[in-house]
């Protein structure tokens, strides 16, 4: 597969591991797709590690599928709350697998996974605290801040994901 070139200055690990624990805490399944997306470019080098499987089309295609999803289902008035126990645990474990896959390209996988699961915390409140106000700054409409909140998980994940190498 060609790898799109993209520059951007080097990030710290563990801040990489923090910040797509946030990304985490926002679109629980943007985050590993995004991880395994840059892991096919070549941005997260996981070659000869636990998380090496990343970079193969099928975990690509899953993880985008379940994102796809997700950004579909978040929508949906039926949908429970980030906060709820079963989808804060699931961010959580997400910021968690995705921070340890960055660690892991640089031997950090534990340091990683506690990061990206301190993230996803912030994230899930922070985004639930963000979202929450500016639905009600506009009238209570929800829908135009939840994709405002997609294009932000989207663009910081891959952003993020980027500037690991």
């Amino acid at each position: 597969m060609p790898r799109p070139t993209f520059t951007a200055p080097p990030m710290p690990t563990l801040l990489a591991a923090l910040l797509i624990g946030v990304v985490a805490g926002l679109r629980s399944m943007t985050a590993p797709a995004a991880v395994a997306w840059g892991a096919a470019f070549g941005w997260v080098p996981l070659d000869g590690t636990w998380a090496g499987f990343l970079a193969r089309p099928v975990a690509r295609w899953i993880f985008t599928a379940l994102a796809l999803g997700e950004l579909v289902g978040d929508k949906l008035p039926t949908t429970p709350s980030r906060k709820a126990v079963g989808p804060f645990a699931g961010r959580v474990a997400s910021g968690a697998f995705c921070g340890a896959a960055l660690g892991a390209a640089r031997g950090a996988t534990v340091t990683g996974a506690v990061a990206g699961a301190v993230g996803a915390v912030l994230g899930t409140l922070g985004g639930y605290e963000a979202r929450t106000r500016l639905a009600a700054s506009i009238g209570g409409r929800d829908t135009p801040i939840a994709l405002l909140e997609d294009v932000v998980a989207i663009a910081a994940a891959f952003g993020i994901v980027a500037a690991v190498r």
